[in-house]
């Protein structure tokens, strides 16, 4: 009875410091709005430039449920998720095309590192002339960068699967088909996800900067040019801070997928 009870008490310990541990993140939020409103209430900074972020999160909810920040949301999600779809499409098979013979990602190897090397912003008047300040060429930019990483890293998957994998396939008379869909397509799952999961926040990153300077009705990345434009501080930040939280949530979601899909990485 005694070591049963004993028992019990270890699993409601465990329990607990589990929940606890669940709420460790949480601690990094607090200690920036605590920060955030010391700095505001402090004198430091004007008031008028930084308003307290209760102001900020009242400001957002407002914005959101009663004003037209849903809509701006909506469409930079729309354009995120256009540019990144088109990327994977395309980025995707390229890349595991290019990482089953290595001589032919070496002959374009440069190519993919100088592209990926280069600041997306700066060529954005390069898009512009090729295709307008349409929202089809904000999609495009967006997904150009995307592209980049996620051929880089499907094919960086493929070129370093676990030979021994290769090896005991082919021993138990495996064929060149076989080899590559069962073998290194899913021995480059762990890293395709990882460009996948970049590739949508270079989306969001490059869309936002993209509604920014090149112009668009509606967006989050307007919203807060337009924002800073009229000192309009609190929506500026409000929108900041939602773009913030779709990235996260965004990166979260893409967790969740890779764990079901790949639960055996690192096995």
């Amino acid at each position: 009875m005694t070591a049963t009870y004993g028992s019990k008490r270890r699993v409601q310990t465990a329990l607990r410091f589990r929940h606890i541990d669940q709420l460790l993140p949480l601690v990094g939020v607090l200690a920036l709005f605590i920060i955030w409103w010391l700095i505001s209430v402090s004198g430091w900074v004007n008031p008028v430039l930084l308003p307290t972020p209760w102001t900020t999160i009242a400001t957002l909810f407002q914005a959101m449920f009663t004003g037209n920040m849903a809509i701006d949301f909506g469409a930079t999600v729309l354009r995120t998720f256009s540019a990144f779809l088109l990327a994977a499409l395309v980025g995707v098979p390229l890349g595991v095309a290019l990482g089953s013979s290595e001589k032919l990602y070496r002959s374009v190897e440069f190519l993919i590192d100088f592209f990926r090397s280069t600041p997306a912003s700066a060529l954005i008047p390069m898009f512009i002339l090729f295709f307008g300040v349409s929202d089809f060429s904000k999609v495009v930019i967006a997904a150009f960068s995307a592209l980049l990483l996620i051929v880089f890293n499907s094919a960086y998957g493929v070129i370093n699967a676990k030979q021994s994998r290769i090896l005991a396939a082919k021993v138990m008379g495996a064929n060149r088909w076989r080899v590559f869909t069962d073998v290194l397509l899913m021995e480059s799952l762990p890293q395709t996800f990882i460009g996948l999961r970049s590739g949508i926040s270079i989306s969001l990153v490059i869309v936002i900067v993209a509604e920014m300077f090149i112009g668009t009705e509606q967006g989050l990345g307007k919203r807060i040019i337009d924002a800073q434009q009229v000192l309009n501080v609190q929506d500026m930040y409000a929108s900041i801070l939602v773009t913030g939280l779709l990235g996260y949530f965004l990166n979260v979601l893409f967790l969740l997928v890779e764990k079901r899909v790949i639960h055996w990485s690192g096995k």
